[in-house]
Parts: structure tokens; sequence; C-alpha cells
């Protein structure tokens, strides 16, 4: 794919056993993302060229066989061995933690109101508003609860849904994302195991219309795969966090999460450290022994960044939310171990993608997003620091 593409991609689902024939698309698309669903869970996906609004045939055809083929022997096991039997769910609480973007959060509220499993309570979370527009969307929705929270930072808004819950579960998504209606039952089941403090779940592109969103999906996507796995503290590397999920589609056990001491509000947005506040969560549940689900049933649509230059940004925070949660580990811990996933990330993926970049290498990354995610790790300890100085200067 090419940093300049003007068309952009349509995206498309597909459920089997249904092969495709007959697909249309506007004549706009050269090119379409195919989501499989096999019993309405996706199962893989894969790029076709489009022409003329449709689909090429063969290489449609071509794609969808390998991706039956290779799964083909797993669902005969999962079709002998039946579903397994209904558990109760625990109840739970959605999380919206938001700060100035009306319209996303009105499409993320509606997507609410369409859920299967009904949420004890739906919070929407706003943080350290500048106008009333928060409160006035979610005043619209009889089902939602306001909550103003003056403390700036993403974390800080999260440990404020935790405390505001009276739920043993939190369901946390974005503002700016679409949950499909079987998102909270899927991951409340999988809190039906006692081990497990939090279970993610599968994150898609809702809109692959412009080059940024396009890269976003292909240098930093939030979707983890369509197999569900399990971590387990025990035998997991803690700090190896970045296969578990994104905290735009987590669930987690309240009061496990708050006995961890919540979410750490020197990380995140709404600091200066940018992110890492999900990441640095994860390694803790699973430092502490416990157990974390990936589970790709609970499906939600991330409307990702459309220009170019909020992407930049969004991948330098990134680097920076990296570095600042690794320094945490380092400084603040002692987790010597941190050094190795230093040296391991520079040598096995930056290093060789800054080389790719500059010898422009077919289909490596461009070379700006690679150069802002490295200056964004070289201020991510600084950042850090800061951050977490403030903190402690406002608790006074």
């Amino acid at each position: 794919m090419q940093l300049c593409r003007a068309v952009p991609t349509a995206v498309l689902q597909l459920h089997l056993p249904d092969e495709g024939h007959g697909i249309r698309v506007a004549d706009r698309y050269d090119r379409a993302w195919v989501l499989v669903r096999r019993q309405g869970v996706p199962v893989g996906s894969f790029y076709v060229p489009v022409c003329q609004g449709v689909p090429d045939p063969e290489r449609f055809s071509r794609a969808l066989c390998e991706l039956v083929n290779a799964r083909r022997w797993s669902w005969k096991a999962e079709d002998y061995l039946g579903p397994e039997p209904a558990a109760s769910l625990p109840s739970g609480t959605v999380a919206i933690c938001t700060r100035e973007r009306p319209d996303d959060l009105t499409r993320a509220l509606h997507a609410m109101q369409a859920l299967t499993v009904s949420p004890a309570d739906i919070l929407v979370i706003d943080n350290n508003p500048a106008t009333e527009r928060t409160r006035l969307v979610a005043a619209l929705f009889p089902r939602v609860r306001y909550v103003r929270e003056d403390t700036p930072g993403l974390d800080a808004a999260r440990n404020r849904a935790l405390r505001e819950a009276g739920t043993p579960v939190v369901a946390f998504s974005d503002d700016d994302a679409t949950p499909e209606p079987e998102w909270l039952g899927s991951l409340l089941a999988g809190f039906t195991d006692p081990h497990v403090v939090c279970v993610s779940g599968l994150t898609l592109p809702l809109e692959l219309e412009t080059p940024a969103q396009e890269w976003f999906e292909r240098y930093s996507p939030f979707g983890r795969g369509f197999r569900r796995r399990v971590f387990d503290g025990t035998r997991h590397d803690p700090f190896a966090v970045s296969a578990v999920g994104a905290g735009a589609n987590m669930a987690l056990r309240r009061d496990a999460v708050l006995d961890l001491g919540g979410f750490d509000e020197a990380l995140d947005a709404g600091t200066a450290t940018r992110s890492g506040g999900d990441h640095e969560m994860f390694a803790r549940i699973l430092a502490a022994g416990f157990r974390i689900v990936y589970e790709p049933a609970a499906v939600s649509w991330h409307r990702h960044r459309r220009t170019w230059e909020e992407l930049r940004d969004t991948v330098y925070g990134y680097g920076v939310g990296v570095y600042a949660f690794w320094t945490r580990k380092l400084l603040f811990e002692g987790e010597l171990t941190i050094l190795r996933h230093v040296v391991g990330w520079l040598r096995y993926g930056q290093l060789p993608a800054l080389w790719r970049a500059l010898r422009r290498v077919q289909s490596s990354a461009p070379l700006d997003l690679v150069v802002a995610e490295l200056r964004g790790c070289a201020a991510g300890t600084g950042a850090y620091l800061r951050a977490r100085h403030r903190r402690a200067r406002a608790s006074r």
C-alpha cells in the first residue's frame, strides 16, 4: 500500500457460508477489507482489489478459501465439542471516558442502547471539561449517568469510573468506538473464571477512508487477532502485554483493580505521558498472578484519526507512553527486566523499521511515523517524571 493512496478502502463483512457472490461497493473504492464471520464471530480478514465497484472474483475466492482451510479443523473440533454450558454473567457497568467530543459520544451512546445484555449503569465520565457539551449529550439518553471528573487525564477518569460503579465488573469503551450489540455479554462471559481480572476485545476499523486511517491499521492496530487467548500471570511475562489488547475495549474486575491501586494517574491521555495507562495496568494484573482473556467475540468498531497530522501525533504519543510505563517499572518498582524489553524492541522492532524506511523498502512504514515513535520514546522518561511530580503536587 502506498502512502499517497487517494482512493479509500471499503470495509465489508462476510458471514459464512456465504461466498460473497454479488457484493458491490461504491465506484470510488479500488480495494476492500473483508471481515469474515462464522456463527456471528469474526474469524479472519483479508484485502481484495476492487474494479468498478466489484471485488476481484478470483482473488476474493482464493483469499476466502485460504482463510477457511486454515481454520477448518479447529472449527470441526469446536462443532464436535459444542458450545460451553451457559453460565450466569456478573453484572457490569459501562464507562465512557470522554472530553469535548460530543459527536463521537453521541454515536457511542446510541450503540450502548442496543446492547443485548443491559448494563446496570452507563457512566459518562467527563474529564476536565471546557464546555457543557458532554453533559448536554449525556442528558439526551435517559439511562446514562453523567459524572464530572476535574482531575486531568484518562487514568483519572478511569479511576473515577471504578469508584462510581456499583457492579463487580466495569467495561470501558472509547467515545470514538462503536461496540456491537453482543459486546458487553462477550466481555462479561470471561469473568466466570474467578482468576480473570481483565477481558479485552477485538477492536476493528470503523472506516478506512484516508491514508492516515489505513496506515494506523497497519502500523498500530487495536485488534489482536481472531483467536481467543488466555494470558496467565503465573506463566506469562507481565511486561509483554502488547498482545493483550487495548484500553478502548476492555472490562475489569472492579475490586481486584482497586486492590492493585487503580490506574496510574501519571499515565495516558491528558497528561504529559500521552498513553500507556492500559498496558501498565495489564502488566500489574499479570504480575499479581491473575489472568487476562483476549476475547475476539467482543467486537467494537473504532474511528481512527483521519488526518496524517493526527496519526503522526498519535504514534508519537504511543512512543511516549511505552517508555513512560517502562520508566515507572524501572525507576519506581525496580524491575530490571524492563531493560531486556527496551533492548529487544529497539533491536528487533524499531531500528529495523527505521532502516527499512530509510531505504524505502516496499511495504515499509513511512519514515515520519517511525521517527515520530522514536522521538516519543526519547521523551517518555522525562514525561513520566514530570507527570508524576504534577500528580504528587496536586494531591497535597
